[in-house]
């Protein structure tokens, strides 16, 4: 597993720690424990860049408890640019779907009580 702080900081440096299989150099998001690949079981952390393109998402109007300030927002799927992994986080700001068309470039900005910051690039 990636070490929470780790990702943390990585984070608020624009990246996103992920997981290299040391057999074979596939990446994989931190929660994997085998290689989709090889089967490995040995990973390191490696940081790559946080720039993507949104994939889907959900607007937020209605928050639950403890995220009232936030809205609206989305919550985002974004793919990362190479590399074949997908991410979630978080985009202040989304009040219709006008305002995020699918495709729409995005860069991790950092990490908060929600979990990962994107914003539109």
């Amino acid at each position: 597993m990636v070490n929470k702080e780790k990702f943390i900081e990585a984070a608020k440096q624009g990246k996103v720690l992920v997981r290299r299989c040391v057999d074979c150099g596939l990446l994989h998001s931190s929660t994997v424990y085998f290689c989709r690949s090889c089967g490995g079981s040995r990973f390191g952390d490696h940081p790559v860049d946080g720039s993507g393109r949104i994939v889907t998402y959900t607007i937020i109007t209605v928050p639950p408890a403890g995220f009232e300030g936030y809205t609206p927002y989305a919550f985002v799927v974004m793919t990362l640019d190479g590399a074949d992994l997908r991410i979630s986080g978080f985009m202040g700001g989304i009040a219709t779907p006008d305002d995020l068309p699918v495709g729409t470039p995005a860069h991790v900005t950092g990490y908060d009580d929600r979990g990962l910051v994107v914003e539109k690039l």
